[in-house]
């Protein structure tokens, strides 16, 4: 198989692949433009012991800091390694704690990018990753205005996309993976893999949708797919500006040479109406959305839980 046959070289005709990975050592097999992270791939890496001499470090390199401030440090540790593999831009994540604290997520974009500023990284090489409420759009607005690019996270209602588009964000992530979770879920002996698969599949839908109205209303802001849980979510979205996509699904699509073609970008579909909206209009609409009211607020659980199994972890090290 010559390396212009497999899948990973044929989608990047078509998409950015970005790595959805805090285990940067990992990265350089595969050659993505960016790489993501969160903090439950963060805290899967301080984990690894390949990684427990980097966050002790930190950590010792920091002690007399707040705990906040060691965090973000470790979080910028490992973009700062990344950087050094990918040629494009890192995502690192605000606290999901934050999620719905405006001021306090403008605060920590803006000193996560100091932080890396500090190390000699331009702020245009970095995404200042926010969930995607209410008040994480607005909060992303204000950092758009002062030069820093974010990257809304969790993000699984149309109505999300709408507004992150009308704060003038850099790129969003739509959650493919997770969508396709719930309706399985919902739907139990009812579901139809075969039948609910590829252009059918509701994740991809989803963001298919999304794509398609953007581009429709010469939207600059970017679509990342992300949270992918099969080859065929990825290629079913090729075509989209961005894919963030696992270590193991790359490694499955570099072992794969069977063809397929661009699948968006081509015919944007039915026209679709110019939405906006307010912010009592946004919550109805979410609140509407079973699906994404019931994820964003599991994803926002999730990744908070794994941001305390960090803050644990740091104040061990700072303690001993």
């Amino acid at each position: 198989m010559t390396q212009l046959q497999h899948q990973l070289q044929q989608l990047k005709q078509y998409s950015t692949v970005v790595a959805d990975t805090g285990d940067f050592l990992q990265l350089a097999r595969f050659a993505p433009q960016d790489a993501t992270t969160n903090p439950s791939l963060i805290l899967k890496a301080v984990l690894q012991p390949d990684y427990a001499p980097l966050l002790e470090s930190t950590v010792a390199a920091h002690k007399s800091a707040s705990l906040d401030d060691i965090v973000d440090q470790v979080l910028v540790r490992f973009g700062l390694e990344i950087l050094k593999v990918v040629p494009g831009r890192v995502s690192t994540e605000v606290d999901a704690r934050l999620s719905f604290d405006r001021d306090a997520t403008v605060a920590r974009g803006r000193r996560l990018i100091a932080l890396y500023e500090q190390a000699g990284v331009s702020r245009e090489r970095v995404l200042i990753k926010v969930a995607a409420t209410w008040e994480g759009i607005q909060a992303a607005r204000e950092l758009e205005k002062d030069g820093i690019f974010c990257n809304l996270t969790l993000l699984f209602a149309f109505c999300q996309a709408v507004a992150c588009a009308d704060a003038k964000v850099r790129l969003i992530s739509p959650f493919v993976g997770r969508i396709y979770d719930w309706h399985k879920k919902s739907l139990g002996a009812a579901w139809d893999e075969t039948a609910r698969s590829l252009s059918n599949d509701p994740g991809v839908q989803s963001v298919t949708r999304i794509f398609n109205y953007y581009k429709q209303h010469g939207i600059a802001t970017q679509v990342m797919g992300a949270s992918f849980r099969n080859v065929g979510q990825i290629t079913a979205l090729s075509g989209c500006d961005l894919l963030t996509i696992s270590p193991d699904l790359l490694a499955k699509l570099e072992a794969s040479s069977a063809p397929f073609e661009r699948a968006l970008g081509g015919d944007l579909g039915p026209a679709q109406p110019a939405i906006t909206y307010d912010e009592a209009a946004f919550r109805y609409a979410l609140n509407d959305d079973a699906m994404a009211t019931e994820k964003l607020a599991e994803g926002i659980r999730g990744f908070a839980v794994d941001a305390g199994k960090l803050d644990a972890m740091i104040e061990k090290l700072r303690n001993r």
